[in-house]
């Protein structure tokens, strides 16, 4: 094939300690794949690695050096350098599953290959498989499977009354490989320094696909346990700003976008929901009362921004949760919120 399969962004950031197991595990793809190595302005030897993997690998491997942006900025630039038909991102404390890399593969190959010698886009906007928590001391990884929302090795068009996923079907960066075209089209673009961008990475573009399809492998390994990670709990309480104002942002994005069908506006609500639960719990788990005024002011905002959402997704059952009155509904909230992070194993 004239262009690569798969563009992998791998933002780095004094990454030297981890890199090389992330990047390994996707150079299994081969000539298939293009490694996009963002150093996001590291002072330790992520450099140095990044370019020395680029002399070994010199047709998989590109590097781009910028100063310090954040996460969401590196994206951005792997997104503007990408030459693949289909978009990946893989952080570089996270790594790859061999045999799955290569299902997927084979799958995104059939369509790249049908619209090169066609001459047409993909049909496949956006593939959709599993990611593994791999906690720190856990022996029982935990994994997050989308079996029932979708039919497996099917292609969906994104009206389909058969995408159902379910509350609990959390989808995460770490779950979607997109159709290049689509992120360029929309002209996507990451808040800087800003943490929790992720989400609006899932949320906008799911807005402009037309086809979905799930490949039921344990592709990605979702590693958790360095204490200064943005899904450690505590760091979450002393970075609630931030993700509340990403949690606006996505307010924003869904209260604009018009004639969403019945499937997409579905599984938007749901995310919109998640992430207003978990906004909310931080803010209970911060305790403070600055922080249980941030959570009155950000469904303010949601009632401000859209009524009928505002009443939409209080109704859901997670809703209605993170809003029961008093310190005992605090109390409960808090008591539901570690009984899901002991199920999946997150921080």
């Amino acid at each position: 094939m004239k262009n690569k399969i798969l563009s992998v962004a791998v933002p780095c950031y004094n990454s030297q300690d981890y890199m090389r197991k992330c990047i390994d595990s996707i150079l299994v793809g081969g000539e298939e794949v293009e490694i996009i190595i963002v150093n996001d302005g590291s002072t330790d030897d992520t450099a140095k690695i990044a370019e020395e993997y680029k002399r070994m690998y010199p047709s998989i491997v590109k590097v781009v050096h910028k100063e310090n942006g954040g996460h969401g900025d590196a994206v951005n630039y792997g997104i503007a350098n990408a030459t693949g038909f289909y978009f990946k991102v893989v952080d570089s404390d996270d790594w790859l599953s061999s045999e799955p890399l290569k299902k997927v593969l084979s799958v995104l190959r059939e369509f790249a290959w049908a619209a090169e010698n066609e001459e047409r886009e993909p049909e496949l906007d956006v593939l959709i498989s599993n990611y593994v928590y791999d906690k720190v001391g856990r022996k029982k990884k935990r994994v997050m499977r989308y079996t029932g929302a979708l039919e497996e090795d099917k292609l969906h068009p994104s009206d389909s009354a058969r995408i159902k996923f379910r509350q609990y079907q959390y989808v995460l960066m770490h779950s979607v490989i997109y159709r290049t075209k689509i992120l360029k089209d929309i002209k996507l673009s990451l808040p800087k320094h800003t943490f929790y961008v992720d989400n609006i990475f899932v949320f906008v573009p799911m807005m402009y696909v037309n086809t979905l399809m799930y490949v039921n492998v344990d592709l990605y390994r979702y590693f958790i346990g360095r204490a200064d990670q943005s899904v450690n709990e505590q760091t979450m309480v002393k970075r609630i700003d931030q993700q509340i104002y990403i949690n606006k942002e996505l307010i924003n994005y869904f209260t604009k976008k018009k004639n969403l069908n019945k499937q997409l506006y579905t599984f938007l609500l749901q995310y919109l929901e998640m992430m207003m639960c978990v906004s909310s719990i931080i803010c209970i788990v911060g305790g403070t009362e600055e922080c249980l005024e941030k959570k009155k002011k950000l469904w303010a905002y949601l009632k401000y921004k859209d009524k009928k959402l505002y009443r939409e997704v209080p109704h859901a059952l997670l809703g209605v949760v993170m809003n029961l009155p008093g310190k005992a509904g605090r109390y409960l909230s808090k008591t539901g919120y570690h009984i899901v992070q002991r199920l999946f194993g997150f921080n």
